[in-house]
């Protein structure tokens, strides 16, 4: 199932593509064909499904790709959350699919209509980063698909090669929400770099990266909004039921 749903992936953005329909990839397919070392030990893993992005005009032509592909529509699913989000699922591969349309949303919400056509096959580099970083209950999966992020890219202003900091600085310094799931997360991340087994040189390379990330987020200047939500801090909930959204 491993190479199976890493070569369907393949096939339906390929296909979307002849067809003119923007389709790209998220998750830990899309971390995999960015970052060579997602194929890797220790950071190498199974994958349970596909998800993607896509635009909301276009939700009807994706549909009508995914059928043409042997793929079945959740319906009552996709009945009541079709504006936003689609699950289709092949029956012969077992494989499911989870696309999101315009926007992404979990614990966080992220807007990405102005992303999806710059990279392909996925999105870039730093939304994939955010997706995992958004996660409040973050799990190995998640960390390690963050953990090749940082390794296999540089920071700079190349949305499809490296980390754009000031990009990503862009949310965390207007919505304190993001930012403290964020760096939450970030000390997730550095524990856990800590105990597994990986080359002293790639340990150093990424502690490294991760403090200097964290301090950029830090440092950066936080807008009125920010201050005022801080304030209140965790007396009040900073991050969506993702219960809700599966």
């Amino acid at each position: 199932m491993y190479y199976d749903i890493i070569g369907e992936a393949k096939n339906i953005i390929e296909t979307s593509e002849i067809k003119g329909i923007i389709l790209r990839l998220i998750g830990g397919i899309g971390v995999f064909y960015t970052c060579p070392s997602a194929s890797k030990v220790p950071f190498n893993r199974t994958y349970n499904d596909i998800d993607m992005i896509g635009l909301s005009h276009e939700s009807r032509a994706i549909t009508g790709i995914l059928n043409e592909l042997g793929y079945k529509s959740l319906t009552r699913f996709n009945a009541l959350y079709g504006y936003n989000r689609l699950i289709f699922k092949n029956e012969k591969n077992g494989i499911k699919i989870d696309i999101f349309l315009d926007k992404f949303e979990m614990s966080h919400r992220f807007d990405f209509r102005s992303r999806v056509h710059l990279c392909k096959p996925s999105l870039p580099i730093s939304d994939l980063l955010m997706s995992k970083l958004q996660v409040v209950n973050i799990n190995e999966k998640d960390i390690k698909d963050a953990l090749v992020i940082f390794l296999d890219h540089e920071f700079g202003n190349d949305p499809c090669n490296n980390v754009e900091i000031k990009y990503i600085s862009k949310y965390t310094s207007t919505n304190w929400g993001l930012y403290k799931t964020f760096t939450d997360n970030l000390k997730k991340i550095l524990k856990f770099t800590s105990q597994i087994k990986i080359y002293d040189y790639n340990k150093e390379v990424l502690n490294k990266k991760i403090l200097f990330f964290s301090d950029e987020l830090e440092n950066s200047h936080k807008s009125i909004i920010w201050k005022m939500r801080s304030i209140i801090g965790v007396r009040k909930k900073w991050y969506g039921d993702v219960s809700n959204l599966t």
